[in-house]
């Protein structure tokens, strides 16, 4: 029964205790370990099993994830287990880089530990709920498939593919889209807030409303982005939004807010009409965001 599967989590900090707090619940025997071992206290109220050291977690459970602040404290904690991790599936589902969710994926590969990187579209509030989802890759397609249903105690999990890098990169570029729209959302309550309009009701009456309703035209931007298309089925000129960006900026500036979260996309607009393409939509400024990789 998978309710009755072993997992252990190490790192318990808010989002590690979430993950551990959420496998309780499913019916999952838990050990946890956390170098501050207080961390464990509520969990084991809850059930859990404290591990005295790392390596005692780690060879408590078949499924081992770990949780950490970065890529560098991952190593420090199990880079002296040694053995520890044989014969266990590790998910490592600390936020990180895809070129560190590949150097650590080879890492424990020449261990001969079976690793799988993951990336947590979720805040430790709605982990455990429907709204929450994992993406995980790796080379350990059949371990995944096997862990499944424990792994989705904590949220949908989903299988991103066989690339270690691939679930840390779409992790980062889905983060990117909400910090650019946080970013968006910070502004236009400046700029309210400059005439004194409540942020709350601006945001709950006006703001939120429009977001959720234009958020439809990223699927056209991505069709033209797919497609090398960025002047088919534009929504408008990008020479005219130009334009109408402009007015953003400058009434931000004429209310005493600062233009910087909005100065770098002026630029991009700029140069992109300058280079002669102010008939293309807004999706044609990714080709300036385009660097060759080294």
């Amino acid at each position: 029964m998978a309710g009755n599967t072993a997992v252990t989590v190490i790192g318990l900090g808010e989002m590690g205790a979430a993950l551990a707090g959420a496998f309780l619940k499913a019916g999952h025997s838990t050990t946890v370990w956390n170098r501050t071992a207080s961390k464990a206290d509520a969990l084991v109220e809850q059930g859990a099993e404290r591990a005295a050291t790392a390596a005692e977690a780690a060879q408590a459970s078949p499924v081992v994830i770990v949780c950490l602040l970065d890529y560098d404290s991952v190593h420090e904690v199990l880079d002296p287990l040694g053995d520890a991790l044989k014969g266990r599936t590790v998910y490592n589902l600390t936020n990180g880089t895809p070129e560190q969710a590949r150097e650590t994926a080879k890492w424990a590969a020449d261990l001969g530990y079976d690793y799988i990187d993951g990336g947590i579209m979720a805040v430790p509030q709605i982990i455990g709920t429907d709204h929450a989802y994992v993406l995980y890759s790796g080379s350990g397609t059949e371990s995944f498939e096997r862990d499944k249903p424990v792994l989705s105690a904590v949220g949908d999990a989903r299988f991103a593919g066989t690339d270690p890098g691939l679930a840390s990169l779409l992790d980062l570029s889905l983060l990117a889209g909400m910090y650019g729209m946080l970013g968006g959302a910070v502004q236009a309550i400046a700029m309210v807030r400059s005439e004194g309009v409540n942020a709350q009701q601006f945001s709950t009456e006006l703001l939120i409303p429009y977001v959720t309703s234009i958020a439809g035209v990223v699927a056209n931007l991505a069709r033209q982005i797919d497609n090398d298309e960025y002047n088919v089925g534009i929504s408008a000129a990008l020479s005219m939004q130009q334009v109408g960006f402009r007015n953003i900026v400058e009434a931000s500036r004429s209310q005493g807010v600062s233009s910087e979260l909005l100065d770098p996309i002026q630029s991009l607009m700029d140069r992109r009409v300058a280079d002669g393409f102010g008939s293309d939509d807004f999706s044609g400024v990714i080709e300036l965001l385009k660097q060759n990789k080294k």
